[in-house]
């Protein structure tokens, strides 16, 4: 037990550290609760919607799906149609590849339009949750927003489009590692992500261009200042943020209201 001697050297803490002291402790009850909040609707929430955007019980499922009111990641579901998939696909991989490279220049350059595009991710499973999902994740949340609000009244391909803002914050977490190693034994069925990728060389020109065109078209406000692909110069040269291709008159990727 503590003498009375040892008990006075003790030292006084004025007002304004026992007010830090208070404050800390506040603090600390504030995380303690917010965490304890966590677990409890980590048991009611689903966590794979949280994970991936989506889930393959959908309405059915027993846990909720809670769309987020602003993020900055954004959800267009099966959009893309890999003709691999076709059981009576003649095409070589070039040929697929090639295909690919077009519908991902097609995406990347429409929504790179509306913010500072960070990543854009194309699904590959055959799941009716995942398949054809197309994922994009903005710098704001108000680039998220606009093309949320411009894209539901678009169409691609022939097809109607529908955007929705969806949780997903860390595609590492959503991506199966098991595909990434070659290693996935249930294939397109998985639930996780197992992405199609775009060849390196495209996807490096495409982030160049949008660099130099936000460079050289710095946003003036919230409503604007993403990258708009076919701006030309004074000079009338064109600014192309990524390779030139041939498009087809008739071709299928065609945007449009």
């Amino acid at each position: 037990m503590c003498s009375r001697s040892e008990d006075a050297e003790l030292p006084d803490l004025t007002n304004s550290e026992t007010s830090r002291v208070a404050d800390f402790f506040v603090q600390l009850s504030s995380w303690h609760h917010i965490w304890l909040k966590y677990l409890v609707l980590d048991r009611v929430n689903c966590s794979f919607y949280y994970k991936i955007g989506a889930c393959r019980h959908g309405d059915r499922c027993s846990r909720k799906h809670i769309k987020p009111p602003f993020s900055q990641t954004i959800l267009l579901p099966n959009v893309y149609h890999n003709p691999a998939h076709d059981p009576g696909c003649k095409l070589t991989e070039r040929d697929l590849q090639e295909g690919f490279d077009a519908v991902y220049e097609d995406l990347y350059c429409e929504l790179a339009k509306f913010g500072h595009l960070l990543e854009l991710h194309v699904c590959d499973n055959v799941g009716d949750h995942l398949i054809g999902n197309v994922y994009a994740r903005y710098e704001w949340e108000y680039e998220a927003q606009a093309a949320v609000d411009n894209l539901n009244n678009r169409w691609y391909a022939g097809r109607p489009l529908y955007a929705e803002l969806s949780p997903v914050t860390d595609f590492r977490e959503a991506c199966c590692r098991q595909n990434e190693n070659g290693e996935c034994n249930r294939g397109g069925f998985c639930n996780f992500m197992h992405l199609r990728l775009a060849s390196k060389e495209l996807v490096s020109a495409l982030k160049h261009g949008q660099r130099m065109e936000r460079k050289l078209n710095p946003p003036k406000d919230h409503g604007a200042g993403g990258w708009e692909p076919g701006k030309r110069e004074k000079n009338g040269r064109e600014r192309s943020a990524s390779p030139k291709r041939n498009v087809s008159a008739g071709g299928d990727d065609v945007w449009r209201r």
